[in-house]
């Protein structure tokens, strides 16, 4: 599992004195142990940890955003690091062309005819996707396919 594996690199991290990944990690368990006590869980499945995963880059995306824009590139660059670390703990990214076959499959499984059928249509995609893919891409790809449907 998932969890598993970062609770044992949080240790091997310990172990190496590896601070900026030991950091990391001890941040990120603490996220997943609030997660789980909200579930009222003792264990997430590993898509809820690769939510979590996903919600801490996209706070290292913003963070970048604001450090870069304030002139702090030496604060940029530590979130940067952060980022690939965590983005080490994701399922290989889809392509676009994998994604666009998703697509092709759900549009002949709900028989989505316009944009009117988005929700349907993204409903199915995400459950074969299973967070390998960017949510806003899935979005704009799924639209784009509906849109070329209507013409």
């Amino acid at each position: 599992m998932l969890e598993e594996k970062i609770l044992n690199d949080y240790k091997e991290a310990m172990k190496n004195r590896d601070t900026l990944k030991s950091s990391v990690l001890n941040f990120l368990r603490a996220e997943l142990m609030n997660t789980a006590v909200a579930k009222k869980k003792s264990k997430l499945d590993d898509n809820e940890v690769i939510a979590v995963v996903k919600k801490q880059i996209r706070q290292r995306q913003d963070s970048i955003e604001q450090f870069t824009k304030g002139g702090r590139q030496d604060l940029a660059d530590k979130e940067a690091k952060e980022m690939a670390l965590l983005k080490g703990y994701l399922p290989p990214e889809l392509s676009a062309d994998e994604i666009r076959e998703i697509i092709e499959e759900a549009l002949n499984l709900t028989a989505a005819k316009d944009l009117k059928d988005m929700g349907k249509v993204m409903k199915e995609v995400n459950a074969k996707i299973c967070g390998r893919a960017d949510g806003k891409l899935i979005s704009d790809l799924v639209r784009e396919r509906l849109t070329k449907t209507q013409e």
